[in-house]
């Protein structure tokens, strides 16, 4: 049988290829221009972390594919990577490949050159052997004339190669590299052969364009290092990357325009970035394919199943979702939903620009899909696109209260404006969904608008609904006891039905949560619970549970409401083709507010990219939380320019999304405060609290902050401590006290008596403070609630060297020893177990406690799932537990987190 590489099978359509062009015939001196590294913008973004990313990849016989779409900078990140490397690495061996290069004698000519090696790749070739030979003897040669000095291969445009005899040399070039070779292959598409093998040896790194686009934050720094800073408001950055989502060739070429251009136009009219788009992205599409790709713009979503029902006279050689997305178009799978894609809002914004033919048609095709599959957001919102009518007022009449609060009713707000007021004046079911629409969004005047002026016979007939409604937009607005008799009304008033139920319920259980009474906050929780099984509505379950897991947070106890969390979402992950909710986003979210009161900011920083990018793509007004919580960290580490630039971005985004001031105005300003008391500037902070009297005199409580009324008090007692006024910081402390009782949230009674500790050293002495500092200290040490001593890490300082002298080693001693940065004692743990922790364990271990699910901890230790499985059995053999939750507690008494 002949080999492979020589290309001798009848059918293959390479085969005149792979015999016919000798070596004689290439022109060696044009193929060397092709061997060079590209050179770098001088006024490129430089990404410190990333390029540490791409270097460590690029270790012994370490493999790096970059895969992404054109535009994503993926040759640039590379070289830039490179270049980052510490003086005197040697240069790397560049090879930019073209469709020219789909034969075997081509290919491997240039890998000679590239690897200063032709004469052994001639010498091979004149002793007839075969291609796959050939490339063992350059591998050879090459580890010969190397050693252990580490180099790096590039192959640039690999998608060019098609040839499966060249595929096959790649192939064996990647399995059988030697030590001293890193290979860094460059790519628009997928692997061309089969790689698990490599990530099983933990050789292989993949990194894709979640990864090569530029965050929120990159994209601010790219325009504000260059001259155009001045003429780009943050509002037009912010909208910049809501459309490329952080896209580097389109930001690039419209930098370049604003430049050398002084006026100003949208970036999808900027010339030159249609010319790419056009050029690049769609020139080598035919015309059903792009005929396919248009009519893929007009969906938000879509997997095959969708588009080919919207589309059901497939064209020969037309799109579908997953072909678009593997041809290498920014068209991306849906983080979480299975085989769901959408486009890049850039592009899409681009293809919408003409109406196609049959869009109404489409339109309804769409709605009636997902109509049948009870997703009524998503069915409304293609039924509103359609301009049909009665098929609005028939599906408004069909949903439901509990699928609008578990869904993404984003769209449905976006498109409240064409809304014929016709259309609406011959629903009411209709404007009682769109009341739901807009108390959701935060919008709660224009939702009591909606339904402010029904007629009595109307408000009759509907009296349980709107209630249910009333009681959810009073406890937006921060309202509790007002919430509560509005929902008890509405469960007592008989005929509402079961997922109208489901909603007063969670909302008796958010306002007793706030009211501090946990044990009946619990029973209504339960009570939705039920009721959101009984419906099967998924996404009301994940509400439920992120409801519960707010009354732990209430009551203090962290470590329930983390394994809540993290069930709930591995829960949520087992269901691939369910659409967006806004439950899950939720779950995330508070998952990283649990984390941020345990002192884990790395953990939480990483779960805030994930969840706040869901929740800004959703609309989801828990963004708010999500910017918070970046406020807090940046202040916690000192970044309080960065804390004052969050606050600004996040009041900015709730104006614009007509967000009621009642909702986030609290928020901010408590914000604020805590920033100005970090900069010792009481008086700023004084002015904050001020500004905030009104809701507190009101008794308002944020749904999204329970704990703010006691924050506040916290907040007040600092300012007069700051201003030396212990007198008026005694006596407020004591009245917050009084206030709340037994009814103050865990973190706020932590707070508090911290507060109480610095009042201490004043009135009655060092010692009597200490006394009181240890007895929180252990108080807090069962729950790992290290929050209050960030809020209070400069005020505590000269305290703790000796009080975390007395704790027992554990998680939380070490997080507070790194919060105040003291002298961390090296912590061991030999003969705590009669077997070890391996140091693969150890890895599956920290990914366990990192929330990670058994398949993500395989995919990114590049290992199987059953290998995974084994370790955590494993595991917990050794730490003598038997769930995940349980491993991880003892791994972190242990000292092993």
């Amino acid at each position: 049988m002949k080999p492979f590489s020589d290309g001798q099978a009848a059918n293959d359509e390479f085969q005149s290829a792979n015999q016919g062009l000798q070596r004689g015939e290439l022109v060696r001196d044009l193929l060397r221009q092709r061997i060079r590294c590209p050179d770098l913008p001088p006024d490129s973004l430089t990404r410190p972390d990333f390029n540490t990313r791409l270097g460590q990849a690029l270790g012994h016989a370490g493999i790096l594919f970059l895969e992404a779409p054109a535009g994503f900078g993926k040759s640039h990140a590379l070289n830039a990577a490179l270049a980052a490397r510490p003086e005197g690495s040697p240069a790397p061996r560049w090879v930019s490949l073209t469709g020219q290069d789909n034969t075997p004698v081509r290919l491997l000519t240039l890998l000679a050159m590239a690897m200063d090696l032709p004469d052994a790749l001639e010498s091979a070739l004149q002793s007839g052997a075969s291609f796959a030979d050939a490339l063992g003897v350059l591998l050879m040669a090459w580890n010969r004339a190397h050693g252990d000095e580490q180099q790096v291969l590039v192959l640039d445009n690999l998608q060019s190669l098609t040839n499966p005899a060249v595929v096959s040399l790649v192939q064996q070039l990647a399995n059988d590299m030697p030590a001293s070779m890193a290979l860094a292959l460059v790519s628009r598409h997928g692997l061309p052969f089969q790689g698990h093998h490599l990530e099983l040896d933990n050789r292989f790194v993949r990194i894709g364009p979640e990864a090569l686009a530029f965050s929120r934050p990159e994209t601010f720094a790219f325009f504000r290092q260059s001259s155009v800073s001045d003429s780009l408001t943050s509002v037009a950055i912010d909208r910049l990357y809501d459309l490329t989502e952080g896209w580097p060739t389109p930001l690039a070429l419209y930098r370049r325009e604003l430049q050398h251009h002084q006026e100003r136009r949208p970036i999808q009219d900027c010339p030159a970035v249609e010319r790419f788009l056009k050029e690049t992205l769609l020139a080598p599409l035919t015309h059903p394919q792009l005929r396919a790709l248009r009519r893929m713009a007009e969906l938000e979503v879509a997997s095959d199943e969708l588009f080919l029902a919207v589309q059901p006279d497939d064209e020969d050689g037309a799109l579908i979702p997953s072909d678009a997305c593997e041809r290498g178009l920014p068209v991306l799978p849906v983080p979480g939903r299975g085989r769901w894609f959408r486009m890049n809002p850039l592009l899409q914004e681009v293809l919408r620009g003409q109406r196609q033919a049959g869009f109404e048609q489409r339109m309804v095709a769409a709605c009636r899909w997902f109509a049948r599959r009870n997703q009524f957001p998503e069915a409304l919102r293609y039924a509103l696109l359609a301009g049909d009518g009665d098929e609005v007022i028939r599906i408004a009449s069909d949903s439901s209260e509990a699928l609008l609060l578990g869904q993404d009713t984003a769209s449905l707000l976006s498109l409240r404006r064409s809304l014929p007021v016709t259309l609406l004046d011959r629903s009411v079911r209709l404007r009682i969904v769109y009341g739901w629409v807009h108390a959701i969004g935060g919008q709660f005047r224009e939702a009591r608008s909606l339904i402010g002026d029904l007629s009595d016979t109307e408000c009759a007939e509907n009296r349980t609904r709107l209630a249910a409604l009333s009681a959810f937009i009073r406890r937006g607005e921060g309202q509790v006891w007002p919430a509560l008799a509005d929902a008890d009304e509405a469960l007592s008033g008989g005929g509402l039905s079961l997922q109208g139920q489901l909603v007063a319920q969670m909302v008796r259980a958010s306002a007793l949560c706030a009211a501090g009474q946990y044990g009946e906050a619990r029973e209504a929780n339960r009570a939705a619970a039920r009721l959101a099984r009984e419906a099967g509505d998924a996404g009301s379950e994940a509400l439920a549970v992120y409801t519960h897991a707010r009354i732990e947070l209430g009551k203090g106890a962290l470590r329930h409401a983390e394994q809540l969390l993290r069930t709930a979402l591995d829960t949520a992950m087992q269901e691939l083709s369910r659409p967006a909710r806004i439950g899950e986003t939720r779950l995330i979210l508070n998952l990283a507010l649990v984390l941020w009161h345990q002192g884990r900011l790395d953990e939480a920083d990483r779960l805030l990219i994930h969840g706040g990018r869901h929740a800004e793509q959703s609309r989801d007004v828990g963004l708010l939380l999500a910017m918070a919580l970046r406020v807090l960290i940046c202040r916690t580490q000192g970044q309080l320019d960065d804390a004052f630039v969050w606050i600004g971005r996040a009041e900015r985004t709730m104006h614009a999304w007509q967000v009621d001031e009642a909702m986030f105005v609290p928020v901010l300003e408590a914000l604020k405060a805590t920033c100005w008391l970090a900069q010792r500037q009481s008086d700023s902070a004084a002015h904050a609290l001020e500004r905030l009297r009104p809701y507190r005199d009101s008794g308002c409580v944020p749904e999204l902050f329970p704990m703010m009324p006691g924050l506040i008090d916290c907040l007040e007692v600092r300012v007069h401590l700051a201003r030396g006024d212990g007198v008026q910081a005694r006596k407020v402390l004591s009245a917050a006290a009084g206030r709340h009782g037994e009814a103050m949230p865990r973190g706020v009674m932590l707070y508090t008596r911290l507060l109480d500790v610095l009042l201490l050293a004043e009135e009655k002495g060092p010692s009597v403070a200490r006394r009181a500092l240890q007895q929180t200290l252990d108080l807090a040490a069962s729950e790992q609630f290290v929050s209050p001593f960030m809020e209070l890490r400069d005020e505590l300082q000269p305290w703790m060297e000796k009080a975390l002298g007395q704790l027992a080693d554990s998680p939380f001693k070490n997080a507070l020893t790194k919060l105040f940065g003291l002298r961390r004692e090296p912590a061991t743990v030999s003969g705590a177990l009669p077997e070890p922790i391996s140091d693969r364990e150890q890895g599956v271990l920290e990914l366990i406690a990192q929330g990670l699910s058994n398949q993500e901890i395989a995919d990114k230790l590049h290992i199987s799932l059953h290998t995974v499985k084994t370790h955590a059995r494993r595991i917990n053999a050794k730490l003598e537990v038997r769930s995940r939750t349980q491993a991880i507690v003892r791994a972190r008494e242990l000292g092993l987190l």
